[in-house]
């Protein structure tokens, strides 16, 4: 602490040190105002009077506050003596009607925003809003509609709706119109707002290949077809590999169904986790159709080729009609390598046997594969069968168990979504969930298990081979079909 000597210098910690040299500078003694302007400081002149009733304090505001209201009386003109204030002249004339145009009028003129200008007393109010003598409209094909009832939802008439479902079912089937086509309507002028406008134009896309347009003619509706060019040439899409197969794939333009087709071909034939590497290409075709007015669709797919490392192709070709289409090699021989194909492009981070349970810390019997993949890829039934079980159990987290012929059940765990229900039967390749990391699991995977006849079985061991070869005619007709297919030129 700080101590003061006898002779005024100031000491630190009771040693001589001088603290820099300072002295001590002597205040002015107050003066009476100084006195005065303080104490008057210190009163408080508005107290709360609702405390210390009847101290001097209480009165001393009282007092204020009497103060306070006789001045205002005494200040006060009187009720008798309004106070007079300057009232601007009222616009007359053309300044009454150029002001009340530029400023924001009052709702008894018809506007409440400076948006909209008010009407002068030069409009004339109409009896009746005139129509539009055509009205431009578009409608839309839903679901289990009726072309019918679309146009009368439109307005059309009843007489004209049917005279138009009447001309167009004699160019095309209604039952081939997809939901969500667009119907441009032009509707003409009436002679009251009692009936319904006539339809004057109609015009859409029928099919693909077709646009159909009615237009009034001589107060009749006439038909007319346009055929449209239709280009059906497939696309071919190639790329690396990459991390992904399947990103890489979409990435280059390929079609979402399309991919997850061409996986599930390869993976008939070798392992996507394993056999499939980053320095790998794909090469992928689709069906496609170009319309001559802009319109592409794309179809399924056609070809799935893998080039792989030291020269070594794989080239499959789907071959056959509807259900019974096959994938053959390019040679002409299509062998099923096992009913079960692999349920996810991934790579396996633990096979089947003991190992150490990476959250129990135990040594543990693992009865099934795990296979790392993206979180959210699709998973795929690996055998076909009817749904078991689809819900949460246990460590699996979000499960799905298959049961297929043969005592053959296979299960998919730690799902982060499950895509089927329990009854439902599924055919090999069909989306049955997506990965996740439910249950107990560090990350996201799938964890496969398969049972055989009640007993877990690696599922590597289960293997069924079934290889068949074309000839003659059908192999010509093969042979010639692979090589329009690899004629095709990347990005046609």
């Amino acid at each position: 602490m700080f101590l003061r000597n006898e002779s005024g210098i100031e000491q630190a910690g009771g040693t001589a040190t001088v603290s820099f040299g300072r002295a001590l500078v002597p205040l002015p003694a107050p003066t009476a105002f100084d006195r005065l302007r303080s104490g008057v400081e210190k009163i408080d002149w508005v107290p709360d009077l609702g405390s210390q009733i009847g101290s001097a304090q209480w009165w001393r505001g009282a007092l204020t506050c009497t103060a306070l209201c006789a001045g205002a009386l005494m200040l006060s003109p009187g009720r008798g003596h309004p106070i007079a204030g300057d009232v601007a002249a009222p616009l007359t004339g053309d300044q009454w009607d150029e002001a009340r145009a530029q400023s924001i009028a009052p709702l008894a003129y018809g506007a409440d925003t400076g948006h909209r200008m008010a009407a002068t007393d030069f409009v004339a109010p109409l009896t009746e809003t005139p129509e539009r003598p055509s009205i431009d409209l578009s409608a839309s094909y839903g679901t289990g509609d009726s072309f019918a009832a679309v146009l009368r939802r439109a307005g059309v008439s009843e007489r004209d709706s049917d005279q138009a479902v009447r001309l167009i079912t004699s160019a095309t089937s209604l039952g081939d119109l997809t939901p969500g086509t667009q119907i441009d309507l032009t509707l003409g002028r009436r002679d009251s707002k009692a009936v319904a406008r006539p339809l004057d134009a109609l015009s859409f896309r029928a099919r693909f290949d077709l646009q159909l347009s009615l237009k009034r003619v001589g107060g009749a509706l006439a038909l007319s077809r346009q055929v449209i060019a239709i280009d059906h040439t497939p696309l071919r899409i190639q790329g690396l590999v990459g991390s992904s197969l399947y990103r890489s794939a979409r990435a280059a333009g390929a079609p979402a169904k399309a991919v997850e087709s061409y996986i599930r071909a390869i993976a008939s034939r070798l392992s996507v986790g394993s056999d499939v590497h980053a320095a790998d290409s794909f090469d992928i075709i689709v069906e496609q159709a170009r319309a001559a007015t802009g319109e592409v669709q794309l179809g399924g797919l056609l070809f799935a080729g893998l080039n792989r490392g030291g020269g070594r192709r794989l080239q499959l070709v789907k071959w056959g009609d509807g259900d019974r289409a096959q994938w053959f090699e390019s040679s002409g021989q299509t062998e099923q390598r096992g009913v079960m194909g692999m349920p996810v492009a991934g790579h396996i981070t633990s096979s089947f046997g003991l190992r150490m349970h990476p959250i129990l810390g135990y040594l543990k019997m693992h009865k099934g594969l795990d296979i790392g993949a993206p979180w959210g890829s699709p998973i795929h039934a690996a055998m076909d069968g009817v749904v078991q079980f689809a819900g949460r159990t246990g460590g699996y987290g979000n499960f799905v168990k298959l049961a297929s012929g043969g005592g053959i059940v296979t299960g998919y765990g730690h799902m982060s979504r499950i895509a089927v229900r329990p009854g439902t039967r599924v055919a090999r390749g069909t989306v049955i969930g997506y990965v996740g990391s439910t249950g107990l699991s560090t990350g996201p995977h799938l964890h496969w298990e398969v049972w055989k006849n009640g007993v877990s079985v690696n599922p590597r061991s289960i293997s069924m081979s079934s290889v068949v070869q074309l000839s003659g005619e059908a192999l010509r007709a093969f042979k010639a079909r692979v090589g329009s297919l690899l004629a095709v030129k990347v990005g046609r």
